[in-house]
C-alpha cells in the first residue's frame, strides 16, 4: 500500500516539473483559440471590455502614455521647432471638438487646398466658432485590421501586399499595429514605424474560424484611445465577410468610435467572400459615421488601388478644432455637420464625423 502512495505522488512530481517548463501563453492574444498559433508575450492583448467599468458613459481605459496628447486638446499655433516640422505640439487649453475633415468636389476628387474662411461648423444645427485649422499632413496612429477567417485564406498574400504599399506610402512618422481577427482577434504588432515588424505581423495568418469584426473593432478603438502617441487616428479594417461571432453589436461599435475625437474608420469589403447586404450595409455605417469610406471592390485586384487612395485621403485632410458654445452638454450624442464652400467649386462636399458622445462629467477625456 505504502509502495502505490509513493509512486502515485511521484507521478504527481513528475506531472508538476513537466507544467512547470510549459511556456505560458496566457495573454498572448486578445481572445484565446487553439485555431491560432501563439503570439509573441511581447504583444499583449487588447480587451474590449477594458472600458466597461462605467457602461452608461463609455469611460475609456485609462491612458498610460504619458507622452500621448490629451484627446480634446487644442493643437499650438506653431510646428513643434525642435524637432521635424510636421510635427506638432498640442497644449491644453480648452475643451475642444477636434475633425479630421476630407473634401471633394462633385466628380469626387480631393480638394486640399482651401482656406479656414471655407468652412463653416454646426453642432447640434448651431453655427460654432472655429479656433484651429491646418491643412497639413500630420503623422497618425493607425490599426490596420484584418479579417483572418477561413474563407480568407486564397486572399490573404494580396491583402498583405497591399496592405505593406500604404504603409510605404504613409507618413513615415506614423505609428501603426496590426490585429488579425476571426473568431478571436490578436494584436500580432503593437505601434511601431517599422515597416519589417509590420509585415512580419501581416503574415501570423491561420485563415480559419469565424468572423467577430465589431470585437475586434471596439477593442482596437479602445486601444487607440489609451495607447496612441499621436492626436490624429485611423482604423482600417479589411474583410470578405459579415460578423458572425461578436459579444459586441453594430451599435456598441458604432458609439465607441464616435466618442470625443474618435477614429476616422476607413473599410474594404471583399465581395467575393460570404458578405451580404447586411455586411455591406454594417461597413458603410461605421465609416461613414466617422468621416471615412467603406470600399467595396468586385476583384482582389483592385484593392491596391484602394489602399493607396485610403493613403492619400489621410494625408490631404483638414485639421478644424472648435470649442462647443456649450459646454455642458449631457452624454448624449452631439451632431456634428461641416460645410464647405469656394469659389470655382459649384458644389464642395465635406466627410468628416457625423457627430460624438461626450465624456460624461469627471471622467477622463
Amino acid at each position: 500500500m505504502r509502495s502505490a502512495i509513493s509512486c502515485w505522488i511521484f507521478r504527481l512530481l513528475l506531472v508538476a516539473v513537466a507544467l512547470s517548463f510549459m511556456p505560458n501563453f496566457q495573454g498572448s492574444a486578445f481572445g484565446q483559440s487553439p485555431d491560432l498559433p501563439p503570439r509573441s508575450p511581447r504583444n499583449l492583448p487588447v480587451s474590449p471590455n477594458a472600458d466597461q467599468q462605467a457602461p452608461a458613459s463609455d469611460q475609456p481605459a485609462p491612458n498610460s502614455t504619458p507622452q500621448a496628447p490629451e484627446p480634446g486638446t487644442q493643437p499650438s499655433a506653431e510646428p513643434n521647432s525642435s524637432n521635424d516640422n510636421s510635427m506638432f505640439v498640442f497644449k491644453k487649453q480648452v475643451e475642444e471638438v477636434v475633425l479630421h475633415a476630407s473634401v471633394v468636389d462633385d466628380q469626387f476628387r480631393l480638394v486640399p487646398s482651401l482656406d479656414k474662411s471655407a468652412f463653416t461648423v454646426f453642432e447640434n444645427g448651431t453655427a460654432q466658432p472655429v479656433t484651429s485649422f491646418r491643412r497639413e499632413d500630420v503623422p497618425v496612429s493607425m490599426g490596420i485590421l484584418i479579417d483572418n477567417s477561413g474563407s480568407m485564406r486564397d486572399k490573404r498574400e494580396a491583402v498583405n501586399d497591399s496592405v505593406l504599399n500604404l504603409i510605404r506610402a504613409s507618413n513615415p512618422q506614423d505609428e501603426i499595429f496590426i490585429v488579425n481577427f476571426g473568431q478571436n482577434y490578436y494584436l500580432d504588432q503593437d505601434f511601431t514605424s517599422d515597416v519589417n515588424l509590420l509585415e512580419a505581423a501581416l503574415h501570423q495568418v491561420s485563415a480559419a474560424g469565424s468572423t467577430a469584426l465589431y470585437d475586434a473593432i471596439v477593442a482596437s478603438a479602445v486601444h487607440l484611445k489609451g495607447s496612441a502617441h499621436l492626436e490624429k487616428k485611423v482604423l482600417l479594417v479589411i474583410t470578405d465577410g459579415q460578423d458572425n461571432m461578436s459579444q459586441q453589436t453594430l451599435q456598441e461599435a458604432s458609439r465607441k468610435l464616435q466618442q470625443m475625437n474618435g477614429p476616422t474608420l476607413y473599410a474594404i469589403g471583399l465581395t467575393g467572400g460570404g458578405m451580404q447586404t447586411a455586411g455591406r450595409e454594417a461597413l458603410d455605417r461605421l465609416a461613414q459615421g466617422t468621416g471615412g469610406v467603406a470600399y467595396f471592390p468586385g476583384s482582389i485586384n483592385e484593392v491596391e488601388n484602394i489602399t493607396r487612395t485610403v493613403a492619400h485621403d489621410i494625408r490631404s485632410q483638414y485639421l478644424i478644432a472648435y470649442k462647443p458654445k456649450n459646454q455642458n452638454v449631457k452624454p448624449e450624442f452631439q451632431s456634428v455637420k461641416v460645410e464647405a464652400h469656394a469659389p470655382g467649386y459649384p458644389r464642395l462636399i465635406v466627410r468628416t464625423t457625423s457627430g460624438y458622445y461626450p465624456p460624461a462629467a469627471g471622467t477622463a477625456r
